[in-house]
């Protein structure tokens, strides 16, 4: 075997023994070489209209059936989840809100999906502190910081993934949206979110959140959770006002453990189906992400 042939061997051994997650969407799997490296945090940054939502469904749509998902919504209503997900196909109905079962509503959990609904906090938040009675008497509202480990920590004992401060199981969690828990103090996005990192990682916990872009300032909103990131997906509209159509882009900025495709791919939102790639085709993302190819991951 030939130099060249033996590297190209032993990079896809090595890419075969990274277990990865998948995002729901097959062309931007194969764009990653699979999915999300377990254990990664992904950031998906966008402006408003271009599926960061979706996405955040569609990656929890392909995974309940294979292990535990904690979906933290920060914008939309428990129900309206389960709502967007059916528009695509994608039954979420076996969900359990958390704060049903913090109230009492559902006792017999049997489900691999809990929602947090921020919203849905409003009565039960300051309960899931516990006894630290100073934290209860600072947490001004389920969007602070603290309310949203808790309420996360808490979903593992729902879903019956934790034991003694330890996570027993892989768990997909998946924060919609990253930017309402420092939208009173944007400067401090940067604390929060390693604050966020620092309480919540753990190798067998996959973390998928999303982030607003504005497209006036060019960088997310609250800088900072960029540092965070093992990999970052950015999405974007190309120029409504000159091309006079919605026109979606997206590219990998970065993916650590993973060749991915460099180039920005064009997609689409279609009912039923979900983010739909218009280019480049399948075979060339097939090719341009292959180990064989491109330089270290």
């Amino acid at each position: 075997m030939s130099p060249m042939a033996q590297a190209q061997s032993q990079a896809q051994a090595q890419q075969a023994e990274i277990r990865r997650v998948s995002l729901g969407v097959e062309w931007l799997d194969i764009a990653m070489q699979g999915g999300v490296p377990r254990g990664n945090w992904l950031l998906v940054t966008g402006e408003p209209g271009t599926g960061k939502s979706i996405l955040a469904i569609q990656s929890a749509g392909a995974n309940v059936d294979a292990m535990p998902v904690v979906y933290v919504s920060t914008e939309t209503r428990f129900k309206d989840v389960i709502l967007q997900a059916s528009q695509f196909n994608i039954d979420l109905s076996d969900a359990v809100s958390l704060a049903d079962v913090l109230a009492g509503k559902v006792k017999d959990v049997k489900t691999n999906l809990v929602v947090i609904d921020l919203f849905g906090l409003a009565k039960e938040y300051r309960e899931l502190l516990r006894s630290e009675e100073d934290n209860k008497a600072r947490a001004k509202s389920p969007l602070d910081m603290d309310v949203v480990i808790a309420s996360i920590e808490r979903a593992y004992d729902v879903l019956g993934v934790s034991e003694e401060g330890r996570v027993t199981k892989d768990v997909l969690v998946i924060i919609d949206s990253l930017a309402p828990m420092w939208a009173h103090a944007p400067a401090m996005a940067r604390l929060i979110t390693y604050r966020l990192r620092q309480r919540l990682y753990r190798s067998n916990v996959t973390v998928i959140m999303t982030n607003q872009f504005a497209p006036t300032t060019g960088e997310t909103f609250g800088f900072g959770a960029e540092h965070i990131a093992d990999a970052i997906i950015h999405m974007w509209i190309e120029e409504p006002e000159r091309k006079k159509e919605i026109e979606r882009w997206l590219i990998i900025k970065k993916a650590r453990l993973t060749n991915h495709y460099r180039k920005a791919m064009r997609y689409e939102i279609e009912p039923g189906r979900g983010l739909t790639l218009l280019e480049p085709s399948i075979d060339e993302l097939r090719k341009s992400s292959s180990p064989a190819l491109g330089g270290a991951p």
